[in-house]
């Protein structure tokens, strides 16, 4: 992407887990970013990492409503627009369905009505759960899924569905240049120690004084990519040449049992917590794997980062984070 100071990209989501990776790996290579984020879900810390940094602004808004002055009275200068705004975590999504689906269907058409007017390219965010509890193993993007529209996830599971639709139908009517990545299990700093993921229920648990949780047996499987990874597809993909008029998956291809997951977050971290067994959640997927083949082949992107490498930075990252909460308790 040419660099020049007149443009600008802007992020939604931006000071999220993944968005505040995102944003600051794009500062780093030169670009000025704008960031439109509600932080319903975003970290505090998460915003001063990026705050004062050159290029960078921050916008507080919900793209459920419409966007504010401050982002389209810059329309003339974007050219770029990332879409990850969204509660993307079960507990954090069904906390307010209503305002989960409305985030993926009002929002995203705002953001594409703002892509067709500053004629900026469109990358939506999607995810692996538009497969639902796939019933194909792995998961191409060419597979449409077996989902629920009645179940607890539906708010997210079809809302994101809906927001590939429309955003594809922008692309076939010619009124956006789009991208739509599909994004698999991510884990790494900056996520929410409450956000309800697997990864950081079972380190925080495990640098902690908590019962280690697995829901159902732990037989169910996922695939777990390093933000750092998911964050050069995301940008390789927005920048590629491709037409733009299918979805891309971006994820790890290793795939394990969660109770595996669970036995190398006790390993590393040496805890001597007790295992405790919950119901499997409602719709919960048995299995997840992402076919990689397209983004291999379109976007010469695979990931690097292993697991136990990943894993250990994230523990690592945790543990600071959580020594610095129990200062602050012992300070009051």
């Amino acid at each position: 992407m040419a660099r020049s100071d007149g443009e600008l990209i802007l992020v939604a989501g931006g000071a999220g887990f993944i968005g505040s990776h995102l944003t600051l790996r794009l500062l780093s290579e030169g670009h000025q970013v704008l960031c439109l984020d509600n932080l319903q879900t975003a970290r505090s810390s998460n915003l001063r990492l990026l705050e004062g940094r050159p290029g960078f602004r921050f916008v507080e808004g919900d793209i459920v409503n419409p966007l504010p002055t401050a982002v389209t009275e810059q329309a003339h200068r974007i050219t770029r627009i990332y879409n990850l705004a969204c509660a993307a975590s079960p507990p954090q999504y069904q906390a307010d369905p209503e305002h989960t689906m409305l985030t993926n269907v009002v929002g995203t058409h705002h953001l594409l009505r703002l892509a067709e007017q500053a004629r900026a390219r469109f990358l939506l965010t999607s995810t692996s759960e538009v497969y639902g509890d796939p019933e194909v193993h792995p998961q191409r993007e060419d597979y449409r899924g077996s989902t629920s529209c009645t179940g607890p996830r539906a708010c997210y599971d079809e809302g994101k569905r809906a927001a590939e639709a429309l955003t594809f139908d922008y692309a076939r009517m010619n009124r956006a240049e789009v991208r739509v990545a599909r994004i698999f299990n991510t884990y790494g700093p900056n996520m929410h120690p409450d956000d309800g993921r697997v990864v950081s229920n079972l380190i925080c648990q495990a640098l902690s004084d908590r019962p280690i949780t697995i829901y159902g047996d732990g037989s169910q499987t996922r695939s777990f990519c390093y933000v750092s990874d998911l964050v050069d597809g995301l940008i390789r993909l927005m920048e590629s040449d491709i037409d733009g008029t299918e979805p891309v998956n971006l994820g790890n291809p290793l795939e394990l049992t969660v109770g595996d997951l669970a036995d190398r977050i006790v390993a590393m971290t040496g805890t001597r917590n007790a295992l405790v067994h919950r119901p499997l959640p409602q719709d919960d997927p048995r299995r997840r794997r992402p076919d990689i083949t397209r983004a291999r082949d379109l976007l010469g992107w695979s990931p690097r980062v292993s697991l136990d490498e990943g894993l250990a930075k994230t523990c690592a990252w945790f543990a600071e984070e959580l020594a610095v909460e129990r200062e602050a308790v012992a300070a009051e």
